[in-house]
């Protein structure tokens, strides 16, 4: 292994968290605490401790400067204790900006560009019963609608683009711009946003307690110093981020591998949060808020950690294999270095706008090239034959009406993914191979 790259992760984790966004209009820090301390009686109903006034002003000292969506309207009269009630769109953006985030991750002044290299939709349906998280590759071509600048909001607004690349719209527009373009391409409204620099992804997943990923042959890569053994490894701070980062020691080391690497670790946080009982422990929920609002710069609407805390729960009740993580279906362009979205994408919208859960393709995994099915994973056992005269699930009893059939959007086979319940192990790939 590279000596010196581990030497530079181990100094990255001391870094400074993520800076603040140079271009985005700052916000009154009066005006956050007020917000965060005016959810203290909610934070006492969620957590039943006498420590919540601490706990609220903690969250606000933490808190970085908001991004305003100019959507938020659509958030009047949730409320804010409890499990989240309705639909919940939130979009994630990682950042590979170098600012503020140490030696680890190369000279900011050099290697900065501020590229959405992760752009990632969470969708929770109204009932809550299933969920997708789609994950848009980074060269994929879109069109960018106008945009409010974010260095003059009231000003004249950025001119609308047409077919670039996803990764540069962050740097153009600010997260604003990058909502506006992937509800513009999904025909959905996203009230929720954050941007996640390197430092704060460490953070996050320090917060959770480590996540177990399943690797099934050996993962080398010397850009991120990220070394792992065949077999199972409890990834947490820079050790998780560079799991996440990794695209020259997966699959066949491009964009698309990375992204099916990536859910490989978030079906198994999702197994995590649900089986370790964080999503129904208020101070596990408050350890997460905390590290989110120290670590991300949030839109507005996401200020609120009760908020927060609501959307977290509304996925606690959530069956495993209704949680899908979803490639969304792209091509490569004439001539490569770019990709464009397929025919099978509008499948993918039309659950999204229709609040409907997916089924995938079973060929779909054969294109999966980053990950492989656990061979440790224990079979589900058959299904007993009911005794004679018993009821039988799913079919009426004499007398009864039989439920409507729950509908659900089955996906072309060209259309990658799996669901939370799946466990599947990451393809490594050696240096021999790159």
């Amino acid at each position: 292994m590279n000596t010196e790259l581990r030497h530079s992760s181990r100094r990255a984790a001391k870094s400074p968290s993520l800076a603040r966004h140079g271009r985005l209009k700052p916000h009154s820090p009066w005006a956050t605490i007020g917000r965060v301390a005016a959810s203290v009686v909610a934070v006492t109903l969620v957590s039943g401790s006498a420590v919540a006034a601490y706990a609220a002003w903690d969250l606000a000292s933490t808190a970085q400067p908001t991004v305003t969506l100019g959507n938020e309207k659509v958030l009047e009269g949730v409320p804010d204790v409890g499990a989240m009630e309705g639909g919940v769109n939130l979009l994630v953006v990682g950042s590979d900006s170098r600012q503020g985030q140490g030696e680890g991750f190369g000279d900011p002044d050099e290697e900065t560009a501020v590229l959405n290299d992760v752009t990632m939709l969470m969708h929770i349906s109204q009932d809550h019963s299933n969920a997708s998280v789609v994950s848009f590759p980074r060269d994929m071509l879109v069109d960018v609608p106008e945009c409010a600048d974010p260095q003059d909001p009231n000003g004249e607004p950025l001119s609308e683009q047409s077919g670039v690349k996803i990764n540069t719209v962050l740097s153009h527009g600010g997260l604003g711009c990058v909502v506006k373009t992937v509800e513009s391409e999904l025909g959905i409204t996203i009230p929720f946003a954050g941007i996640v620099q390197f430092l704060g992804v460490a953070g996050l997943s320090e917060a959770v307690g480590g996540v177990e990923v399943c690797v099934a042959e050996p993962i080398e890569d010397e850009y991120t110093g990220m070394f792992l053994s065949a077999g199972t490894h409890t990834l947490s701070g820079i050790d998780a981020l560079q799991f996440l980062r990794t695209r020259h020691g997966v699959g066949d080391g491009s964009d698309l591998a990375r992204i099916s690497n990536q859910q490989v670790f978030l079906s198994s946080l999702a197994r995590t949060l649900q089986s370790n009982g964080t999503l129904n422990d208020p101070v596990k929920l408050y350890s997460i808020a905390k590290a989110a609002l120290a670590n991300m710069q949030l839109s507005d609407s996401l200020m609120d950690p009760t908020r927060m805390i609501s959307i977290a729960k509304a996925l606690k009740d959530t069956d495993l294999d209704k949680i899908a993580f979803i490639q969304y279906p792209t091509a490569y362009v004439e001539g490569g270095g770019a990709v464009a979205p397929t025919s099978s994408a509008e499948y993918v919208r039309t659950a999204l706008q229709n609040d409907l859960p997916v089924s995938f393709d079973p060929a779909a995994q054969e294109s999966a090239f980053a990950s492989v099915a656990d061979p440790n994973a224990v079979a589900a056992p058959p299904a007993e034959a009911p005794a004679e005269g018993m009821p039988v699930e799913g079919v009426p009893a004499e007398g009864e009406t039989a439920a409507p059939a729950p509908t659900a959007e089955a996906l072309p086979a060209d259309v990658a993914g799996q669901t939370a319940a799946e466990t599947r192990c990451s393809a490594g790939r050696t240096l021999d191979d790159q």
